[in-house]
């Protein structure tokens, strides 16, 4: 009907009481369609109150667990040029196989005969240091028969002295003995002489008297000067001891001054030969750096340095080489806020590229395609992307791994936290709150005996 006019038609006739209106305006729609929002509603309702596991999403990365397993650089300690390739990449290598051989580029260095000259060097050198020391062994027994010859010399003037200290004395002796006499022989005089005046003494006897006098003054006189000379011989002595002394001080201690420059003479030559055996080993351990080797069994990747003739320095990156033996691990980021919800021991849920998986992450037991892995390290500073680098391993009490996986894919990791309503987790999702902070329930030893 166009309704064009404003006079309706239902109003004048009732199409209840026709048969088509009786079916048409008497059925209920949409009955099942209620009954379906009924049950879904509660549901609903049922499924806002089962558990939902908490987790924290983010990315990584496949690794190794010991740094020693992870992808190395080849280097070599010493500059030089490439001569020789002995391997290719791809090639599977073994610990102490040569990568490739090289030559030397420093001028002091060229000489194919510099190990040998420096032996022959050493030899000497070494020749020299005992020729020192025999020097100063003959020295040392020099300066020691010079010491026994002072000694020696000293006691035999000292001796000397004594001597000359007892003839002074016998001397001095001597002396007083000449003096009595002359002393005896003037009173004898003076007598004969008073004896002669009164008669009782003749000429004759006082010339013998005067005589004897005269002898014995002359005595008296010879006496004072042989003691005068002993006295003298017994200061010689004395001088001839400081005299010995000094000119035994001078030879020891020019003796003493070779001995001394012999020893260092000695040290400086031993000195010189550390440095040639120094110098030795490194030229033969650097005639060995000439080959660069595989530290560890694994598979050559990219060899970072072509062609034949190539210059590098040292520490300069050769070729890649992936280690054959290694244990898989993950790293993944977290941002700072989730980092106090990770714990070492945690259990993380992992879906690597690659790999079909069907994901909850509120339910991991019922997740297709994930594995589990357990955290073994949380980094304490903060990495150069703003977030916390944490390490995983295998869970051994979960599915293993797959073996087709290789070290430098990614990962996406779920790190599971604590089980809440699904109710609460909708309202926590709607106010941005972050997952509940927790800590992981540990179970004490101390704790079960106690109980």
């Amino acid at each position: 009907m166009l309704n064009i006019s404003s006079n309706k038609v239902s109003q004048n006739i009732d199409l209840n009481s026709y048969k088509s209106g009786k079916k048409i305006f008497s059925k209920e729609y949409h009955t099942g369609f209620k009954k379906f929002l009924m049950y879904f509603s509660i549901v609903l309702f049922i499924v806002l109150f089962l558990p939902w596991t908490q987790n924290i999403s983010s990315t990584g990365i496949v690794t190794t667990l010991k740094p020693n397993q992870r992808p190395q650089t080849l280097q070599s300690q010493i500059p030089g040029r490439i001569e020789q390739w002995y391997v290719q990449e791809g090639d599977f290598v073994h610990k102490g196989d040569t990568i490739l051989r090289i030559s030397e580029i420093k001028s002091e260095y060229f000489d194919e005969k510099l190990a040998e000259r420096t032996d022959s060097q050493l030899t000497a050198k070494s020749s020299s240091v005992e020729a020192y020391k025999n020097k100063v062994i003959a020295l040392q027994n020099q300066y020691n028969a010079l010491q026994q010859e002072r000694t020696l010399k000293l006691q035999q003037a000292k001796n000397k002295v004594i001597q000359a200290k007892l003839k002074v004395k016998s001397d001095s002796i001597d002396l007083e003995a000449a003096k009595i006499k002359a002393t005896i022989a003037e009173t004898q005089f003076n007598r004969t002489i008073s004896l002669q005046e009164e008669g009782l003494k003749s000429v004759k006897d006082v010339e013998n008297s005067r005589n004897k006098l005269q002898e014995a003054n002359a005595k008296l006189v010879s006496q004072q000067n042989k003691f005068l000379s002993t006295k003298n011989q017994a200061i010689n002595s004395e001088l001839s001891i400081a005299t010995l002394e000094a000119s035994y001080r001078d030879k020891l201690s020019k003796s003493q001054s070779d001995l001394y420059t012999a020893k260092s003479s000695g040290y400086n030559t031993e000195v010189e030969v550390s440095k040639l055996e120094t110098n030795l080993a490194n030229y033969k351990k650097r005639s060995s750096l000439l080959y660069v080797t595989a530290p560890q069994d694994g598979q050559i990747n990219k060899a970072l340095k072509a062609g034949i003739g190539e210059t590098f320095k040292e520490g300069e990156q050769l070729a890649n080489i992936m280690p054959s033996n290694y244990e898989l691990a993950i790293e993944m980021y977290v941002q700072p806020i989730d980092l106090p919800l990770i714990h070492i021991g945690e259990k993380v849920r992992v879906q690597f590229d690659g790999w079909p998986a069907i994901i909850f992450s509120g339910w991991p037991n019922v997740s297709y395609g994930t594995y589990g892995s357990k955290v073994v390290a949380i980094e304490n500073f903060i990495s150069t992307n703003g977030m916390y680098r944490v390490l995983l391993k295998p869970d051994e009490n979960d599915v293993e791994w797959p073996t087709a996986i290789r070290v430098g894919s990614g990962t996406k990791t779920i790190a599971l936290l604590e089980n809440v309503p699904i109710w609460f987790e909708l309202w926590r999702q709607v106010n941005s709150f972050p997952p509940n902070f927790y800590q992981p329930v540990k179970t004490d030893e101390s704790t079960k005996k106690k109980a």
